[in-house]
């Protein structure tokens, strides 16, 4: 099994680990957009490495080694985004793609270096956790936007998804993480929000946007 195939599945399935403990089949090859007899496959190899338990017509579950290996490639691929954004100067929605490719490099000492370069960051430009060198990740208690009150008065963290689509929409909007962010009115109809920050004196962002936006009180 190639091993980039195989930290795919792992990835995906440890994802998919934090919204469930069981994963069934059809939810892990909808996820990665195969069949079911490939993932069957693929999830008995797993199975044999001692990465996950798998027995027919049950869920799946990842093993420890499976979680910490995991975590692992999450951890190249948060390294190499904060790589490319803060020394190679790229955007927040120009890293995703190639660090994909860069997390299945097996150079240890090549990520340890980039860790040094950065000053062992703890998130990467997205703001989500960068699991360390034993595969331990530390959480943040951070809550969307959406669940503060107007006259709350909050900084921008983290990001519940980080596709391009959205960045470029934040872009636009001079949103990026450390803005501090004051909620002026919320519409009972429909969630939608009335903000200001930084220079904006008042912008309308809907319940889609403020749902995706991870905050602290400031």
């Amino acid at each position: 099994m190639p091993t980039q195939v195989k930290e795919n599945y792992l990835k995906a399935l440890y994802y998919l680990h934090l919204k469930n403990a069981e994963i069934s089949l059809s939810e892990l090859g909808k996820n990665l957009d195969v069949t079911k007899p490939t993932v069957n496959n693929m999830v008995k190899k797993l199975h044999q490495q001692g990465w996950v338990t798998y027995e027919k017509y049950k869920p799946i579950k990842l093993t420890d080694k499976g979680k910490r290996n995991a975590a692992l490639v999450i951890r190249k691929h948060r390294l190499s985004e904060m790589f490319l954004s803060q020394i190679m100067g790229l955007g927040w929605e120009e890293v995703h793609d190639i660090a994909e490719e860069l997390e299945h490099l097996k150079s240890e000492s090549l990520f340890d270096r980039m860790d040094e370069l950065l000053g062992f960051p703890t998130v990467d430009p997205h703001g989500s956790p960068i699991p360390n060198k034993k595969g331990d990740i530390v959480k943040h208690n951070y809550k969307t936007l959406a669940n503060y009150s107007a006259g709350s008065k909050v900084m921008l963290r983290a990001l519940q998804e980080s596709s391009t689509d959205f960045l470029l929409f934040l872009n636009k909007r001079g949103l990026q993480l450390g803005t501090e962010i004051y909620i002026h009115q919320i519409e009972s109809f429909d969630k939608s929000m009335s903000i200001s920050y930084d220079k904006i004196s008042k912008l309308t962002i809907s319940s889609s946007v403020s749902n995706r936006l991870l905050v602290e009180t400031s």
